[in-house]
Order: C-alpha cells, then sequence, then structure tokens
C-alpha cells in the first residue's frame, strides 16, 4: 500500500502544473488505480485470514459419482463439486432412484443386486447395463409429460421425475422380486435438508437422494488398516466414497474439518455410520450382514458421549459438505485449513 501511495503524490505533482481539466482527469486516474490497489490487497489479506494457514493433508487419488442410489459407481478423473454433491458432465451423484410402486426408496439393502447395475451416460442418455441384460438408456431429462412421484427417502418427503415404463420394466425384470420404478430428481424440485436427518449438519446443507450429505471422503490407508484386520479382504468399493485420498495415515479424515481442494472448500460435519450395505459383496451383490461390519464394531465404535448421534454403528469415513463450490481433479493436493 505504500508503495501505491508514493506513487499517487508522484503522480499528482506531475499533473498539478496542468490544465484544470487535464489534471482533473488525471487526478481521477491515479485515485482509481489506488483504490483498486487497495481493493486487490484487502481482497487478498481478507482471503488469506479466511482461510488460514493451508497444511497438506494428502492427495485425491479417486473420484466417484453413484448416478442411481446403490448402483455401481462411476470414477471420473475430474469432477465439478455443488452443493448437492459431485457433477460430472450429466451424471449427477444420486439424483436417480430405485423405488417401489408406493414411492418408497429401495437400496442395496433391501435389493443387493442393485450393486451390479453399471451406469454411463451416452449422448444425453444415462445408461444402465447388469449382468445377463441388454443395455438400456433412459433420457436424463425425460419427457414434462412423465408424472412426478412423491417419493420418502429415510422417512423424509421428496419428489421425483419417473423415468418411464421401459426402465421400470428393465429394473424389475433384473431383480426379479417385484414391481419398481426408477425416478430422477430436478433442479426445480425441493431438496431434502441433511439437518434432519443429523442434526449436526448446517440449515444450509441440502441433498437429492443420498443419505444424509453432499460428499463422503474416505482415505486409502483407513481401508489399508481395516484389511491388516480381516481374514478376507474388502474392497474400497464396500464403502462407497466419492472422494478416495492418498498420501495420509489410517483415520486421518476423522481429524479434518475444515479442507481445501483445487478451488473447492469443504466442511467436515459427522463420521459415517456404517450399516449392513457395506457387507454387500460388490462383485456379486451378495449380502454377508457380517463383515466388515464385525470387524469394525470392534475397535471403530463411537465415544460413549456420541452414541445419540451414531448409537451402536461402527464410524468409517467422515461427510463433508460444501463451503465453495469449483473443480477438483484425481492428483489434486488435501489441504487441512488450520486456523
Amino acid at each position: 500500500m505504500s508503495e501505491a501511495m508514493g506513487a499517487l503524490s508522484g503522480g499528482l505533482a506531475a499533473v498539478a502544473a496542468r490544465p484544470g481539466w487535464l489534471w482533473a482527469a488525471a487526478a481521477a486516474a491515479a485515485l482509481g488505480a489506488l483504490l483498486g490497489a487497495w481493493r486487490w490487497g484487502g481482497g487478498r489479506r481478507r482471503r488469506r485470514r479466511r482461510l488460514g494457514r493451508l497444511e497438506r493433508a494428502g492427495t485425491v487419488s479417486g473420484l466417484f459419482v453413484y448416478p442411481v442410489k446403490s448402483c455401481r459407481g462411476v470414477a471420473v478423473p475430474r469432477a465439478e463439486v455443488t452443493p448437492m454433491g459431485l457433477r460430472s458432465g450429466e451424471l449427477r451423484d444420486r439424483f436417480w432412484l430405485v423405488t417401489k410402486e408406493d414411492g418408497h426408496m429401495v437400496t442395496a439393502r433391501q435389493e443387493p443386486r442393485l450393486v451390479l447395475v453399471s451406469i454411463g451416460c451416452e449422448n444425453g442418455c444415462l445408461t444402465l447395463n447388469a449382468p445377463e441384460m441388454e443395455k438400456l438408456c433412459v433420457p436424463v431429462h425425460v419427457s414434462r409429460k412423465n408424472p412426478v412421484l412423491n417419493c420418502r427417502v429415510f422417512g423424509i418427503d421428496i419428489q421425483g421425475r419417473d423415468c418411464g415404463d421401459e426402465v421400470a420394466k428393465w429394473i424389475t425384470t433384473f431383480l426379479n422380486t417385484e414391481p419398481y420404478r426408477l425416478v430422477h430428481f430436478e433442479p426445480s424440485m425441493v431438496p431434502r435438508k441433511s439437518k434432519d436427518v443429523i442434526n449436526l449438519f448446517r440449515a444450509t446443507d441440502e441433498v437429492a437422494y443420498p443419505d444424509c450429505s453432499p460428499l463422503l471422503i474416505l482415505t486409502e490407508a483407513s481401508v489399508e488398516d481395516l484389511n491388516t484386520r480381516m481374514e478376507k479382504k474388502i474392497k474400497m468399493e464396500n464403502f462407497r466414497p466419492n472422494i478416495l485420498v492418498t498420501g495420509c495415515g489410517a483415520y486421518a479424515e476423522d481429524s479434518w474439518e475444515d479442507i481445501l481442494i483445487g478451488d473447492v472448500e469443504m466442511k467436515g460435519t459427522v463420521a459415517c455410520a456404517r450399516c449392513i450395505l457395506t457387507t454387500v459383496n460388490p462383485d456379486t451383490g451378495v449380502l454377508d450382514r457380517k463383515e466388515p461390519l464385525e470387524t469394525l464394531k470392534s475397535y471403530r465404535l463411537c465415544d460413549p458421549s456420541e452414541r445419540h448421534i451414531y448409537k451402536s454403528s461402527p464410524l468409517f469415513g467422515k461427510y463433508f459438505a460444501v463451503d465453495k463450490t469449483g473443480t477438483i481433479q484425481v492428483g489434486d493436493p488435501v489441504y487441512k485449513i488450520v486456523e
């Protein structure tokens, strides 16, 4: 700022002898430059104060979008981070949902073979593929003539546009248990409040069909440590993270509060309490109901003071909300923001 003040003084002295109109124009220009320098410098300082000190915590090793809840994830090299989760092109995280005909959600907890359905995107269509099934293409933007259904996700009402009879028949045929529908969450619809599921979220944190949070982060070291305790090795896919991080210790994510990846700022909210969905084999679609839950319960239960939040569920990975949107990619450093 002192340099800017010196430049302003020198500039004003140099033009003082000029005609009045010229002097006024030059003075205005110099003043504008000073104000610009002040705003730029002050903005930088405010930014640094808000972010605090950055401490390297790891590196992004994987990014995963799960367009249809409980179906296979899509690994992507880069993704847009929106307030409601990851987005890669037309694919948005858990913006599609399998439901019963009465609108109640269906996940791999009830239909484990959903994890065998692979999802993709081609020419504006969501693609579904599964063993012994023909690939099916469903328009991402379905006809406005299709009805909007009232759905229930963990006891909370939310809407979804029905994706049509063809995909409903495809899913019903593959699962072969009862009739099912596929619905899509549209931007004009009202999202669910994360706070309505877990009170520790903020009133501004919102989701479509995820359990409760826009983002789930897990470290490779946590999976590796769990596998040292397992008779049969478990895969990262059992835990369905959005962001996988390497280059840090096991369970480092537990302590991350505010983090920066690329130009995206994220806020740690709560640990992820694990359920029987983690016991579905991602390669076979078979529900085990035991592992890795039993092993996790032997060493990853919450502190007794937090039992009202997590009950008897073991904790593995951490949920994050989005403070500043942007784009992230595999290979990006992960920084802790230290006040």
